[in-house]
C-alpha cells in the first residue's frame, strides 16, 4: 500500500486512494510541478500469485496504449518500477465504471445503452484499424469508465493483444468468463475483431437485463425473454454478436455501429411495412411497364437493363445542377455497379466535396452507403473490394480526402484503412501507389510525431516527418494525379512548414532545405496549376501563394531567433 501524502518516481504525491481490485489499488496522485492529477495503478508483488506475467502483461498494456491516440482510450504518462511494486500513472478519468451503475441502479435504458454501444464500436473500430490491429478481448462494464459528460473511456488493456497473420491460435486464454468468445478459451483459433464483437454483445447483454454472463449458468438469453419493454431490434444485434461460430457475428464494428444506428428497423412490423411498401412499388412499376413495348422489354436481358440504368443514373447525376440530385443519381449509380469506382470517386468530388471539405456527417453518410447490402447480403464495400483495380482507384482519392480534407483539417488516423488498400492495390499506377505507402506510413505514427513529455520518449522525431513530406510533395502532381490533388498537398505542405518551422529547425532540417521545397513548390504552383481555367483551383493558388509567403516568413523568423 502507498502511504497517503507519499512521493513516488520523485514528483507523484499521493492524494487518496480511488480503487481496489484483487491485485491492484488505483490512486489520485499530484504532479505538484505541472499542478495536474493522475490515476496512479499499483501492483504489488505480494498481492499476486504470477507476479512476472501479469508485470509482462502490464508492460504489452503500456506498449499498446503509448501508440494509441483516441477520445475514449486513457493515456499513459510514467511507468515506475521500484521497490518491489510496478507503478502505472495514467490520465485520472472522472466518474465511475458501468458496472458501478448496474449495481447501484439496476438494468440501464435501453437509449443509453445504445448510445455507449455505438461510442465502443467507433474505439474498438479505432483498436483494430492499427497495423497490426489491437484485440481488447475483455469488454466488460467494469472496464467502461461513464463520465459526467456521458461519455464514456474504455480502460484496463492487461489482456489486449496484437493480432498476427501467420498465428494459428492465441498462446494464453485472457479475459472474463462469461463474457469471453469461446475461442478466448484456447484451441480454437486466433482472436480477432469478432472476439471484441462478442465481449461487446455480453456487455450490452448486462447493461440492458442487469443479469452478469459472468454469473452460473454462465448463459444469455433472449433479452426479451427477460424484459419483454425491450426492443426486438437490439435483441436480434445482441443475438447476432454473441453467436458461438464467429463466421456467424458481425464481421466487423462498422456493421455493429450500423446495426445499433437503426436498430429499430430489425423490428418485425418495420419489416413488415417496408416490405409493404417494396411490393406497391413493384407493381406500380409493372403496370407502368406494361403500356411500353412488350416484344423490347422482353428481348432485354436483365443484366443489360441493369447497364442501361446504371448509365442512365450517372448522366443524370453529372449534368445535375442541385447537389441533392447528384448525390441521389451517384447513389442510384453505385446500386447497380457497386464494383465500379467511377461513381464512388464522383460522389466524392461532386457531392461530399462541393464546398471543398469532407464533414464528419458526410464521412457518416459514406460509412452507410459501404455497408449497404445488395439483394444476396455482399455490402457495396466488400463488392468494391472485389474489383482491386477500381478499389485501388476509390482508396486512393479518399486516402487523400480523409488525410488532408476531412474536416478542414484533415484526419491520418481515419486515412489509414484507404492508404493501406490502395498501396496494395495491383492496379494503380506506380506513382499514386508509392504517395499512398508514403502518406500511409506518415498516418501511421502522426499522433507520435514529436511526443515527448508523457512517456519521456520521442517516437517519431520531425527528421523524420520531414523526409516523407517533401517525398510526397516532390514531382509534377497535377500532371501525374491532377489538379486538385496538387493543391491538397501543396496546401498541406506549407501549411506544416509554417505551423512547424522551428520543430523541423530543432529537429535538424536545415534553413536551405526548407526554403529549397518550398521554391520547388512556389515553382509547380506557377507552372503547372496558375493557367487553368478552373474557378476553383484559381482560387486555390491565390490561396497557395499566399500562404507561401507567410511559410517562407515563418522559416526566416524561425532561424533569426
Amino acid at each position: 500500500m502507498l502511504d497517503i501524502g507519499s512521493i513516488v518516481g520523485g514528483k507523484y504525491k499521493i492524494l487518496n486512494k480511488i480503487g481496489e481490485g484483487g491485485m491492484s489499488t488505483v490512486y489520485l496522485g499530484m504532479n505538484e510541478r505541472a499542478n495536474r492529477q493522475w490515476a496512479i495503478k499499483e501492483i504489488r508483488r505480494e498481492n499476486v500469485r504470477n507476479y512476472d506475467i501479469l508485470r509482462e502483461s502490464l508492460r504489452s498494456e503500456i506498449e499498446i496504449l503509448r501508440s494509441l491516440r483516441h477520445p475514449c482510450l486513457p493515456g499513459i504518462v510514467d511507468v515506475i518500477d521500484e521497490d518491489g511494486r510496478f507503478l502505472i500513472v495514467m490520465d485520472y478519468i472522472e466518474g465511475n465504471t458501468l458496472k458501478r451503475a448496474l449495481d447501484d441502479y439496476g438494468p440501464q435504458p435501453e437509449e443509453y445503452v445504445i448510445a455507449w454501444a455505438k461510442q465502443l464500436c467507433d474505439v474498438l473500430s479505432y483498436l483494430h484499424s492499427q497495423k497490426p490491429p489491437v484485440i481488447y478481448r475483455d469488454m466488460k462494464p467494469g472496464n467502461i469508465m461513464l463520465q459526467p459528460n456521458g461519455s464514456i473511456r474504455l480502460i484496463d488493456f492487461g489482456t489486449a493483444r496484437e493480432y498476427k497473420e501467420e498465428n494459428e491460435g492465441d498462446t494464453t486464454w485472457l479475459g472474463t468468463r462469461g463474457y469471453a468468445a469461446p475461442e478466448q478459451f484456447g484451441g480454437q483459433g486466433q482472436t480477432d475483431a469478432r472476439t471484441d464483437i462478442y465481449c461487446l454483445g455480453a456487455t450490452l447483454y448486462h447493461l440492458v437485463t442487469g443479469k452478469n454472463p459472468a454469473d452460473p449458468p454462465y448463459e444469455m438469453r433472449p433479452i426479451r425473454e427477460i424484459d419483454p419493454t425491450l426492443s426486438e431490434g437490439l435483441e436480434k444485434i445482441i443475438w447476432k454478436c454473441t453467436r458461438p461460430d464467429p463466421k456467424e457475428r458481425y464481421q466487423s464494428c462498422d456493421e455493429v455501429w450500423y446495426a445499433l444506428e437503426h436498430y429499430d428497423e430489425l423490428n418485425q412490423e418495420f419489416r413488415k411495412r417496408q416490405k409493404l411498401k417494396l411490393m406497391i412499388f413493384l407493381l406500380s412499376f409493372v403496370s407502368a411497364a406494361s403500356f411500353l413495348t412488350v416484344g423490347l422489354m422482353l428481348r432485354i436481358s436483365v443484366k443489360t437493363l441493369r447497364e442501361d440504368y446504371y448509365q442512365k443514373f450517372m448522366e443524370n447525376a453529372l449534368v445535375a445542377e442541385n447537389e441533392s440530385e447528384k448525390n441521389q443519381g451517384f447513389k442510384e449509380a453505385i446500386r447497380m455497379h457497386p464494383e465500379e469506382a467511377d461513381p464512388w470517386i464522383k460522389l466524392m468530388e461532386q457531392v461530399y466535396l462541393a464546398d471543398n471539405d469532407f464533414s464528419a456527417s458526410e464521412d457518416e453518410d459514406l460509412r452507410t452507403l459501404l455497408i449497404t447490402e445488395d439483394d444476396e447480403g455482399i455490402s457495396y464495400e466488400e463488392s468494391l473490394l472485389r474489383n482491386s483495380k477500381a478499389a485501388g482507384q476509390v482508396a486512393y482519392k479518399y486516402g487523400l480526402v480523409y488525410f488532408y480534407d476531412y474536416e478542414s483539417t484533415g484526419n491520418p488516423g481515419m486515412a489509414l484503412k484507404w492508404l493501406n488498400i490502395a498501396a496494395k492495390s495491383s492496379g494503380l499506377e506506380k506513382h499514386k501507389a508509392d504517395r499512398a505507402k508514403r502518406l500511409e506510413k506518415i498516418s501511421e505514427y502522426y499522433t507520435n510525431i514529436g511526443v515527448e513529455d508523457r512517456a519521456g520518449d520521442v517516437a517519431i522525431s520531425y527528421r523524420d516527418y520531414w523526409e516523407d513530406l517533401a517525398a510526397v510533395t516532390r514531382g509534377d502532381i497535377a500532371k501525374e494525379d491532377n489538379p486538385t490533388t496538387a493543391v491538397m498537398v501543396y496546401r498541406q505542405t506549407i501549411g506544416r512548414i509554417y505551423e512547424s518551422s522551428s520543430a523541423f529547425r530543432d529537429a535538424g532540417v536545415s534553413m536551405e532545405e526548407m526554403t529549397a521545397l518550398l521554391s520547388e513548390i512556389r515553382e509547380h504552383i506557377k507552372k503547372d496549376l496558375s493557367d487553368i481555367n478552373d474557378e476553383k483551383i484559381k482560387s486555390a493558388v491565390e490561396e497557395l501563394e499566399n500562404s507561401a509567403l507567410l511559410a517562407e516568413k515563418s522559416i526566416h523568423n524561425t532561424f533569426s531567433e
